[in-house]
């Protein structure tokens, strides 16, 4: 069974694999939604900057236990769409001048800091304090999706760590999801359904 700690460094290894391969050229294209891929670049290694920037030595009781319940809050109160879009924007912009080499060494220095970190330190979350173990998910995730995101954006192919990373990202969705969408996601799954397009979890 893979572990939120061996699921990051899967997930981080290939969006990093994906990142080195990103053509400069193509920053400036469409990336997801709103964000060109420089955007997306920049947001997704906001899931390594989080990490460095969030570990604190704060020996309280953790406020969440699980990734699940990290994303139930974050749908709660911080998933405006706008600031999102806008976070993304900002972090793409502060890659600054070599935005993919920048993305690879923040990625490659936060691999090595947590290899190096207890998973019992705390992360101080805006939604609540969290153990790094059970954080990790969190950031596997987005690294993951965001990885295949990536790939798609700049014609790459999906490297084979993303499609491993991609078996606990969908049990994560569906522990996140409500029982209405988890049968959903099990209709079209299995061919009875199509989702709609704006259809998500988060």
């Amino acid at each position: 069974m893979t572990t939120g700690r061996d699921w990051f460094f899967l997930a981080a290894r290939g969006f990093l694999d994906v990142a080195r391969q990103v053509d400069p050229d193509s920053l400036d294209g469409p990336g997801l939604g709103e964000w060109d891929v420089r955007a997306l670049l920049g947001h997704a290694s906001r899931a390594f900057v989080t990490i460095e920037s969030y570990l604190s030595e704060d020996g309280g009781e953790p406020d969440l236990r699980t990734a699940a319940e990290y994303f139930a809050a974050v749908r709660a109160g911080l998933a405006d769409p706008a600031q999102v879009a806008e976070r993304g924007r900002q972090a793409g912009g502060a890659l600054g001048s070599e935005p993919t080499a920048e993305a690879v060494a923040i990625g490659e220095q936060v691999i090595d800091l947590v290899e190096h970190t207890p998973g019992s330190r705390h992360v101080a979350t805006p939604v609540g304090s969290m153990t790094l173990d059970a954080y990790l998910p969190t950031r596997a995730f987005e690294l993951t999706v965001h990885g295949i995101d990536l790939a798609r954006a700049t014609g790459q192919p999906i490297p084979e760590t993303l499609a491993a990373a991609a078996v606990p990202a969908i049990e994560l969705a569906a522990q996140v999801a409500t029982p209405e969408m988890r049968t959903q996601i099990l209709m079209t799954l299995t061919g009875r359904t199509r989702l709609d397009d704006d259809f998500t979890v988060l």
